[in-house]
């Protein structure tokens, strides 16, 4: 395969994304590449965020951020999984009032079981955005897929492939693949909560970045996740992997990051992958 990631400007709420990937991929794209597009940008680009300061945490909430982020996935869990010492070292100091808002998102959005997972749970994620917003799941994948395909195929005249993907992980063993990432694409089974997630990782399974849809021609799944594996380190991590290393790129404390913060860092939420 042949990857380019291209770069564009931060895709703040109400930009038109689907114009802003025909406009990237014009001057690129042929009949038959794949055009990987982040889930989380869209879902930045449409406004599916939610505001994490205005809830009001309950106990379980509070219990999740404190007892078992800290502690359990700090000193037990995160060690089980092989995590970097510096994610180990986050989660041993995961925010109180902050991390509580968090899991009180996620356990009404997703469940008790996807708010027991360290990070993106439940496919909610806060890395790249600003204050306290986390961007939430796609409800319809495939719709956005075929919206940002047909907006391609009328700037262009090619048709292209579009894979719609998130950094989740995959773990596949032989061509048995499964996720505890909601909503996968057909082929990848989903199991919520962080059990299967911790198995995987226990055991160094092998763990590829999520497609969610595909738009254009089929692909098999195998072939759905090594494009978006390729695309997921052909397009980094923008500002940071994480809130933390948000916060520390800008000398500012965690949910203090500002909008024009995050637009001085580069972007790539799109992937152009050219099969060989």
């Amino acid at each position: 395969m042949k990857v380019r990631p291209l770069r564009a400007h931060y895709w703040r709420p109400g930009c038109d994304y689907s114009a802003a990937v025909a406009r990237l991929v014009e001057p690129y794209v042929r009949d038959g590449d794949i055009v990987v597009v982040s889930e989380k940008a869209i879902s930045t680009a449409k406004g599916n965020l939610a505001d994490e300061s205005r809830l009001s945490p309950r106990l379980t909430a509070r219990l999740l951020a404190g007892f078992w982020t800290r502690i359990i996935w700090g000193y037990f869990l995160g060690i089980l999984c092989h995590f970097k010492p510096s994610t180990i070292r986050h989660l041993r100091s995961y925010p109180q009032k902050e991390g509580a808002k968090h899991k009180e998102l996620v356990l009404r959005r997703a469940g008790l079981l996807q708010a027991m997972k360290y990070g993106s749970e439940g496919g909610i994620d806060l890395s790249n955005l600003p204050y306290s917003y986390a961007a939430l799941p796609l409800e319809k994948p495939a719709e956005e897929a075929k919206r940002i395909l047909d907006a391609i195929f009328a700037r262009t005249g090619r048709k292209p492939v579009v894979v719609i993907s998130d950094t989740d992980s995959t773990f596949s063993f032989g061509s048995f693949h499964f996720t505890s990432r909601p909503g996968p694409l057909k082929g990848i089974h989903y199991f919520p909560g962080p059990f299967l997630f911790m198995l995987g990782r226990a055991l160094r399974i092998k763990e590829r970045a999520t497609p969610l849809a595909v738009a254009g021609s089929k692909l098999s799944t195998e072939m759905a996740l090594r494009v978006a594996e390729r695309a997921h380190h052909a397009r980094g991590y923008g500002a940071g992997r994480t809130v933390w290393e948000v916060s520390n790129r800008y000398g500012a404390k965690p949910f203090e990051v500002t909008w024009q913060m995050l637009e001085v860092a580069r972007h790539y939420p799109v992937v152009l992958v050219r099969p060989g």
